[in-house]
């Protein structure tokens, strides 16, 4: 075996699902991203587009001076979808499948840093190495395509053949030259337009191409303020992130559920009741989400989703909880409960 494969073979042994290494060099795709950031698609956030982000995506000897190889990894996170008939309750918030479970960083970044220790013993000498899970200046997606780990989607997610899309992606960048991995990841879309006629916002606007301004997991987790009034009633109930283009697409109609232990949820907080959430204060917010991925969207953002969520749930049950939500400390869920509020009021309500 050569280095490059011990190395791999490790990373699987640490649980990880996907493993492989390219080369530590610009990505052919780099077009592709200048004309993404040139057409405002990354909306407002700024970090994509800051000079010296840019300069270090272009090229990873800009993050790693000397920087060779890039070892990248992938862990599965399909636990499943929630129960039958959870998501299409529109009195309950639907979160993204990766975030109804802890924070991945703190699965990933140990088993990175046990892994580059790894990578050290095996080269010999001192080993210059960079690790990140999905907050660094890297174009991860693409350089597993480079490592053989799968290919880009029309819905711009790296798809394994195996696997389908529910990956996590991590790198270490080493100042060591490795032999690359990369082989026929295998698959691809063809002619299937499945995401792209699905997304309920249109935040596909060709294929391969996503506008994140009109995204609903940019909307509801990376957007800090208001959400646009057109875009409101397009996103249903969805309160933080959103699935669709994954969940059509064909590559994921046969599951491989992830072996990685995750504590217990109840199906409350798979498809947790809105006006349970509306209600929240400080405290019971980072009381009930600390360990959630959904804390990065903090308190005033949840809120937010979930006013947006009910109104467009349209039911006068409702109303109490809005109306509590308009003396909230925070304008911008005062904001988008007077919004709701507004959409129930103007909505014939069915006989009962």
């Amino acid at each position: 075996m050569t280095p490059s494969d011990r190395i791999c073979a490790h990373a699987l042994e640490l649980g990880f699902d996907l493993a492989g290494i390219a080369p530590a060099t610009p990505v052919p795709t780099l077009p592709a991203y200048h004309t993404w950031l040139a057409n405002g698609y990354h909306g407002r956030m700024g970090y994509m587009a800051r000079p010296d982000r840019v300069v270090r995506r272009e090229n990873p000897a800009a993050i790693l001076p000397n920087a060779r190889s890039i070892i990248c990894v992938a862990l599965n996170y399909d636990a499943g979808p929630p129960s039958a008939g959870a998501g299409q309750d529109p009195s309950r918030g639907v979160i993204s499948r990766y975030a109804r479970r802890a924070d991945y960083h703190d699965v990933i970044e140990p088993r990175l840093v046990e892994l580059a220790g790894y990578v050290g013993e095996e080269l010999g000498g001192e080993v210059k190495s960079r690790s990140y899970v999905g907050t660094g200046p890297v174009l991860e997606r693409a350089y597993a395509v480079q490592a053989g780990l799968g290919f880009i989607g029309k819905n711009t997610c790296l798809i394994n053949a195996g696997l389908g899309s529910w990956l996590f992606l991590g790198e270490i960048l080493v100042d060591r030259e490795l032999a690359p991995t990369a082989k026929p990841a295998g698959g691809g879309c063809g002619a299937c337009r499945r995401c792209l006629d699905a997304c309920p916002t249109g935040a596909l606007v060709a294929p391969y191409v996503l506008d994140a301004r009109r995204c609903i997991s940019y909307l509801t987790i990376e957007l800090k303020g208001s959400i646009p009034p057109s875009l409101r009633p397009l996103m249903g109930n969805h309160i933080f992130g959103c699935d669709v283009c994954q969940d059509v697409c064909p590559w994921q109609k046969r599951p491989t559920p992830t072996t990685e232990p995750a504590p217990g949820a109840e199906q409350a907080e798979l498809a947790p009741p809105l006006i349970e959430l509306l209600g929240l204060d400080e405290h019971r917010f980072i009381e009930r989400f600390a360990r959630s991925p959904v804390s990065r969207a903090k308190r005033r953002g949840l809120l937010r989703n979930v006013a947006v969520a009910m109104g467009n749930w349209g039911d006068r049950r409702a109303e109490g909880a809005l109306t509590r939500a308009l003396r909230d400390p925070e304008p911008l869920v005062r904001e988008h409960a007077a919004w709701a509020l507004s959409r129930i009021t103007e909505t014939p309500q069915a006989q009962v």
